[in-house]
């Protein structure tokens, strides 16, 4: 009897013991479901949550909404210059127009060249006499030049007002405008022409001489702009040379006016006087805007500032010395 209680005792122990461990895998394989759960559920909540964070990016920080006020700022101010250009093409253009409608048609002036040659009366025989002399080419209509740096004008400033505005205004943004430099080597030294004529400048030479230096002094301006790309100190040497290139053709017509009062009879009209009074200081004016816009000078220190002072300057120039050419010797 006693041996059989305890085969039962130990046959119970053993099913408990099989029972306990079947249950632990019950209980493990729980774990891990909830496990299991609790990962899709995470997860769940990840690739809902990614859109929002998409969606929150796409909202304007305030570093972007500064950025594009900066931005509009910046086209305000381009797209007011742009209209500039369009006025100052069309009053170029109405006054060039004007000039040739208004003035008459007889204004000519000689252009003549000079040359060596033997006089024949005075020359003995072995001993020629060798005299100057002189023979002229070519007669210019006044009128003709005064309307072609008023149309060089127009042409440039609705160039950069249309096909070449993205050009333009992306080299006021480095602070230059070669445009304006290639326009006034044309239109300025057109203009300084005109008042040599005026003064009594006809040798075909002297006139082209005086062309290529108010050219070569506008040009030392472009080439100013473009070097101080490069280097962080102004490039004063091209604003000096390009003074004293400007100064030479001043120089020329002083000389044959006062030649003119010194040897001759005097006859130069008083409005010529006035003109080259007037615009030698017009002319200086664009090199102080110069000096003032590189100096950063008070409103200057803006380069578009001195970008409308050079318009300015520019219509004002030539709408004098055109005006006062029409009532000396243009007008019916």
């Amino acid at each position: 009897m006693a041996t059989t209680t305890t085969s039962k005792k130990k046959t119970t122990t053993k099913a408990s013991t099989k029972a306990k461990s079947a249950k632990k895998p019950a209980a493990k394989r729980a774990s891990s479901a909830k496990t299991a759960r609790k990962t899709t559920s995470k997860k769940v909540v990840k690739t809902v949550k990614a859109p929002e964070s998409k969606s929150s990016s796409k909202k304007p920080t305030p570093a972007s909404i500064k950025s594009d006020k900066k931005t509009t700022k910046k086209g305000t101010k381009f797209d007011r210059l742009n209209i500039w250009n369009w006025a100052m093409a069309a009053l170029h253009a109405i006054q060039g127009a004007a000039v040739l409608i208004l003035s008459r048609s007889d204004s000519l002036f000689p252009v003549k060249t000079s040359y060596i040659t033997q006089d024949t009366l005075a020359s003995g025989e072995g001993m020629p006499v060798l005299v100057e002399a002189q023979r002229t080419l070519f007669d210019v209509n006044l009128a003709y030049l005064v309307a072609a740096f008023f149309f060089l004008s127009s042409i440039a400033h609705l160039y950069i007002a249309t096909i070449g505005r993205k050009r333009y205004e992306s080299q006021l943004e480095k602070g230059m405008n070669k445009a304006r430099w290639y326009e006034y080597a044309l239109s300025a030294s057109v203009m300084m022409v005109a008042i040599a004529m005026l003064s009594g400048v006809s040798d075909f030479s002297t006139l082209i001489m005086i062309f290529g230096a108010t050219a070569v002094m506008n040009l030392l301006g472009l080439v100013m702009e473009v070097h101080n790309q490069t280097t962080q100190k102004t490039n004063w040497v091209s604003y000096n040379v390009g003074t004293l290139a400007g100064l030479g053709p001043w120089a020329v017509v002083g000389i044959y006016l006062w030649g003119a009062n010194q040897y001759g009879s005097g006859d130069i009209p008083t409005f010529v006087y006035f003109i080259f009074g007037s615009i030698f200081v017009f002319f200086s004016s664009f090199a102080v805007n110069m000096w003032l816009q590189y100096r950063g000078k008070g409103r200057w220190s803006e380069y578009l500032y001195g970008e409308k002072a050079y318009m300015v300057l520019s219509l004002v120039a030539k709408s004098v010395l055109a005006w006062q050419i029409f009532a000396g010797t243009l007008r019916p």
